[in-house]
C-alpha cells in the first residue's frame, strides 16, 4: 500500500488555493474583456436577449462607479491623514523600532505612507508603535 507524503499534499492544496483566489478576483479590464468576448462570440441566429445586455451594462456601470469612488476615497483618506499628521510639527517623535528620534519639521505622503520629516533630515513612517511626545 502506497501513501503520499503530507508535504506534497499540502503543497498541492496551497497552490490550488492560490490559483483559485487569483481566479476569483476580477478587475475592471477583465470584466470588460469578458463582456466583449461574450458579445463577439454569440450565435448570430440566436442572439442574446436585449434585457440581458442591459443588465450586463448596468453591472459594468456599477463596477466603473465603484472604482471611481474608491479612488476618491483614497484621495480623501490621504488628505485627512496629512491634516492629522500636520499637528505633529514641532513635537518629538520616535520611530517604532526606537532607532530614530527627533523634532518633526514637516510631514509628507511617501511611498510607504505618511512620513514625518525630522529637523535632522531623517524621516519616520507614521505606523503602529511610533511614539509622539
Amino acid at each position: 500500500m502506497s501513501v503520499d507524503a503530507v508535504s506534497s499534499v499540502s503543497t498541492t492544496s496551497s497552490s490550488s488555493v492560490t490559483s483559485a483566489t487569483s481566479a476569483s478576483s476580477l478587475d475592471y479590464d477583465s470584466f470588460l474583456s469578458l463582456l466583449v468576448a461574450e458579445m463577439s462570440n454569440q450565435d448570430p441566429l440566436n442572439p442574446t436577449d436585449s434585457t440581458e445586455y442591459i443588465a450586463q451594462f448596468a453591472t459594468f456601470s456599477q463596477v466603473e462607479q465603484s472604482i471611481q469612488t474608491n479612488s476618491k476615497l483614497d484621495s480623501m483618506m490621504a488628505v485627512s491623514a496629512l491634516t492629522q499628521a500636520n499637528s505633529l510639527i514641532g513635537r518629538t517623535i520616535t520611530s517604532s523600532d526606537g532607532e530614530t528620534t527627533g523634532v518633526v519639521a514637516a510631514v509628507r505622503a511617501g511611498s510607504s505612507g505618511i512620513e514625518a520629516v525630522l529637523e535632522s533630515g531623517d524621516s519616520v513612517v507614521l505606523e503602529t508603535g511610533t511614539e509622539v511626545e
